[in-house]
């Protein structure tokens, strides 16, 4: 199967030419190889590496798909073979005078005092 439509079946593109522009880009890897043409044929046991979301995702092809189908069915597709990283917790927003809304001048206060605690 090719390569830019398997990571549209498996659901980590929008659209087939995001893939492709993807691929095209020599932003994809098969077993650790560069690959620049969206045509190039991928099949079970082959190991992408690209990124995707902010971070890189190393993925083993484990089934090819037949159509674009729900999330259950395109998560079927493939193993993820790094762990999730740990997001960064933060901390809500501390309501000033009940429930009600921040108004602008608490909401700048409120900002202020987030960013004195980062430093």
């Amino acid at each position: 199967m090719r390569l830019d439509k398997w990571l549209w079946q498996a659901r980590f593109v929008k659209s087939r030419s995001i893939s492709a522009e993807l691929v095209g880009g020599g932003h994809v890897r098969v077993n650790s190889q560069k690959v620049s043409k969206s045509a190039h044929a991928v099949g079970p046991g082959d190991v992408l590496t690209f990124a995707y979301g902010g971070q890189v995702r190393v993925i083993r092809i484990e089934a090819l798909g037949t159509r674009r189908g729900p999330a259950s069915e395109a998560q079927a597709l493939y193993t993820d073979l790094e762990p999730p990283q740990p997001k960064e917790e933060v901390p809500p927003i501390a309501r000033i005078e009940g429930n009600s809304r921040p108004t602008k001048r608490e909401r700048r206060k409120l900002d202020l005092d987030r960013l004195r605690a980062l430093e």
